[in-house]
């Protein structure tokens, strides 16, 4: 594994090939120097190879450690809306913790070994909850759900300090102009592998005797070895040093006002007002979607009584749809930008739960109209997911994205604990169903977008450039045909 330092130039960007119009709003970007990396093209297309390899096995551990599959195994143990919520809120709640994170991950000497360090010691706790439940006919329902949320609160805290020192890597690897189209494959193998893998561990803990519980057992253990498996794939890709964008921000900077650059990085975060609009947006946005998202699959489990094994089906026709329209969506981010497509595609996301009123357990709900939804989903959360994350490496400065990414995610992470809290005690109020907190959560997905629409993204074409510009692209096409 090569660890690599920042030099002066970048290298030669990939040309797109897109119209005059998008090239000139490209060209007004003007990256500072000393902001790339020296690695060889063979290293990168190692690392790049390495890290999708990983995001495959991490897949199977996430879709075992969450999800539908976890969403079941509480509902067996007898968990309630409100503690499913709670259980949902602690991944996102533990995201105060990454700002501490992004501080120790900034000033070791290796993303690798410090990710490999976090990461490797969460997944391995999660066997404590594999020993507790092969132990399971000598406990109660209850004393697992509580091994389990103390795995859930322990493995999320661990992993909330690493979470941000993973974006940073990846920033500082993957090409800038390669980012839409490279994580847009990247997602799209995972997709590939849910598409498959959710189905038939679904299937299998359905089908294990008397004993679903159990089953998960077996489900999870495998699981726990993906994830350490994915880790592993990590010693393929190039380490980056933290220490030396920090140098390398020092030097460029007066010698007077260097000390004042990390002592006061706070007030300057604070006078970012682009990003605290971003934050804006990201905090309402995320609460609205956490307010029903945990929800749609205990409503499939519990209201319909619809089996497990059939709504990891649908789940895998959610990852379908993901894995064919990815490549499109990363294609179109690196060239209109990711502040558009989160508008358009976000419109489309916050009215998706209105559609899902009037469905219940009848044949063409079931057969056709459910699955269509799944479909929907998977494409347009997939463009959320794709854009938020890269959106994110445009606008963190270089010297600390680590830090930026760690304040979203703490932010984010709050609003989103709090709408899964908020969504679990409404569904237990009297006279409150599930489809009434359903257009809530759509009511506030609009209110969330407003923010959006003044954040300022270096590479982004305006919303009113893209309806001209795709009609160009569309009336070129048919002239060449002709």
């Amino acid at each position: 594994m090569t660890m690599v330092e920042p030099v002066a130039e970048l290298n030669e960007p990939l040309s797109l090939q897109a119209p005059e119009i998008l090239e000139k709003t490209r060209s007004q970007l003007v990256l500072p120097s000393k902001t790339a990396l020296k690695i060889p093209k063979q290293d990168i297309r190692a690392t790049l190879k390495a890290s999708t390899i990983d995001a495959v096995f991490a897949t199977v551990f996430e879709s075992v450690t969450g999800g539908v599959l976890l969403s079941n195994f509480l509902l067996q143990l007898g968990a309630s809306s409100v503690e499913i919520g709670i259980l949902s809120a602690i991944p996102m709640l533990v995201n105060l913790l990454q700002p501490l994170g992004a501080y120790i991950a900034d000033r070791t000497t290796s993303r690798h070994w410090y990710n490999l360090g976090i990461f490797g010691v969460s997944r391995l706790l999660w066997m404590v909850l594999v020993v507790a439940i092969v132990w399971g006919p000598a406990h109660t329902g209850q004393q697992l759900l509580q091994w389990t949320l103390a795995t859930v609160i322990a493995t999320n805290v661990l992993a909330a300090f690493a979470t941000s020192n993973w974006f940073s890597w990846m920033a500082a690897v993957v090409p800038h102009r390669l980012r839409g189209r490279y994580f847009g494959f990247r997602n799209s193998a995972t997709s590939l592998v849910t598409l498959l893998g959710v189905p038939m561990m679904g299937l299998f803990v359905s089908t294990w005797g008397a004993d679903p519980i159990l089953g998960y057992g077996v489900v999870l253990f495998l699981g726990v070895v993906a994830g350490l498996i994915s880790l592993g794939y990590q010693f393929l890709m190039v380490d980056v040093n933290p220490q030396a964008y920090r140098k390398d921000a020092e030097t460029d900077r007066l010698p007077e006002k260097k000390e004042n650059y990390i002592t006061d990085f706070v007030p300057s975060v604070l006078k970012d007002s682009n990003f605290l609009i971003f934050i804006l947006y990201f905090s309402v946005w995320t609460f609205a979607v956490n307010l029903s998202a945990p929800f749609f699959n205990i409503y499939l489990l519990q209201d319909l009584s619809l089996d497990v094994s059939l709504v990891t089906v649908y789940s895998s026709l959610s990852s379908g749809a993901n894995l064919l329209l990815l490549m499109f969506w990363g294609k179109l981010a690196d060239r209109w930008g990711n502040r558009p497509l989160l508008i358009a595609v976000g419109l489309v996301v916050a009215v998706t739960p209105l559609l899902w009123l009037g469905t219940g357990n009848y044949p063409f709900a079931v057969w056709v109209w459910l699955p269509l939804l799944h479909l929907l989903g998977g494409t347009t959360l997939g463009a959320i997911a794709l854009c938020t994350n890269n959106i994110q490496m445009e606008i963190a400065p270089i010297e600390q994205p680590s830090t930026y990414f760690a304040i979203a995610s703490a932010v984010s992470g709050v609003a989103g604990a709090l709408g899964t809290t908020a969504g679990g005690f409404l569904a237990e109020l009297p006279g409150m169903s599930l489809g009434a907190l359903f257009a809530l959560s759509a009511a506030v997905r609009l209110l969330g977008l407003l923010p959006l629409i003044l954040v300022r993204e270096p590479r982004s074409v305006s919303l009113r450039s893209i309806v001209p510009t795709f009609v160009f692209l569309q009336l070129k096409r048919l002239t060449a045909n002709d």
